[in-house]
């Protein structure tokens, strides 16, 4: 059973980074974001951490963990937000307190995704792995991007339809801000491994690949174990996106995961865009595209609106999806199924 946590009107959102914090040249970051969000109703806490960075980390883990801690209990916090990524979550999962967090949400990518599989799988909570805080600073945002709070508001037994975006970032540049903060220059094209058409469903697991097969062997990766006490019998539909790994490295990467059981009862593997691409010896990504999808015998998509080179779909761990991939454009309905 998935527990589907409840964002209402005028929601309290609790800033706070267990991963990386925000230097002081980039706190007007925050203050924007603050701003637009009173503007737009909600009420923001915004934490200690969040303020702060040192040695690729906001502050040391137990720090980091108590704050964390302190939103994930507070029953007054109905989504817990971090300003951005980073290179360190891991660091704080042995000190937290999972047994204790009270149902909310929690939206992130990057680095957050270790945090919010770990939730998902240890306690049967839904996460979402959307934008994060920073990025929604702007003075408007793309549909794309703007449908996270669309996802949130569903309900319990409620469905949600997401469509593939008509244009992406192709890098960033704080140098030439934009409005929007995004630069959605580029046309957005889902691509398949073979065929022209993919349809796959399944409940909804992934995150940054880069860091959250770090969990594989842990007590906090436990996918199997998921599986059999919150969703018995049913397949898992596995996103997953690319930040920095070499083609080979990421290849290892879907080979540990396969090794590890993650792709058991799998329905299929979506990839994100990647901005990433360094082959080895004529070793492409479209390679190791193909080679997963022969050896697992699943059907692949990639490119899918996911990841470091935004706008990107809200995506529930947890939730049953119905993806369907054709001439360049995508269709994800979401079902909050418990």
């Amino acid at each position: 059973m998935i527990v589907y946590p409840k964002l209402p009107q005028q929601a309290t959102i609790g800033v706070t980074a267990p991963s990386s914090g925000v230097s002081e040249e980039r706190h007007s970051f925050i203050r924007q974001a603050v701003a637009r969000f009173e503007r737009q109703g909600y009420q923001v806490a915004v934490g200690e951490t969040t303020w702060t960075q040192h040695k690729a980390k906001s502050a040391p883990a137990r720090v980091r963990a108590a704050e964390l801690n302190a939103f994930l209990q507070d029953g007054r916090t109905d989504l817990v937000m971090p300003p951005w990524g980073g290179e360190l979550l891991i660091e704080v999962l042995e000190h937290l307190d999972f047994d204790r967090i009270a149902p909310k949400w929690i939206m992130g990518y990057s680095d957050i995704s270790v945090l919010l599989l770990a939730v998902t799988l240890r306690t049967g909570m839904a996460t979402a792995h959307g934008t994060n805080f920073v990025d929604l600073r702007g003075e408007w945002t793309d549909p794309t991007t703007a449908a996270w709070e669309q996802v949130l508001w569903t309900g319990e037994g409620e469905s949600v339809a997401q469509t593939s975006s008509t244009h992406h970032q192709d890098s960033w540049s704080e140098a030439a801000p934009a409005q929007g903060v995004y630069h959605l220059t580029e046309p957005t094209v889902w691509k398949i491994v073979g065929g022209e058409r993919m349809k796959a469903s399944g409940r909804l697991l992934g995150g940054c690949i880069d860091v959250i097969r770090h969990l594989i062997g842990t007590p906090y990766g436990d996918v199997r174990a998921f599986r059999e006490r919150h969703i018995p019998g049913e397949p898992v539909l596995w996103y997953l996106e690319n930040c920095e790994l070499a083609t080979v490295d990421m290849r290892r990467s879907l080979v540990q995961m396969k090794l590890a059981g993650w792709f058991e009862n799998c329905a299929g593997i979506l990839f994100g865009r990647s901005g990433v691409h360094i082959p080895r010896e004529g070793y492409t990504e479209l390679d190791m595209f193909e080679e997963i999808a022969d050896e697992l015998g699943l059907p692949v998509a990639y490119d899918i609106d996911c990841g470091h080179k935004p706008p990107q779909l809200t995506l529930v761990n947890g939730a049953y999806a119905e993806v369907v991939v054709e001439a360049g454009r995508g269709t994800v309905v979401q079902t909050f199924m418990p």
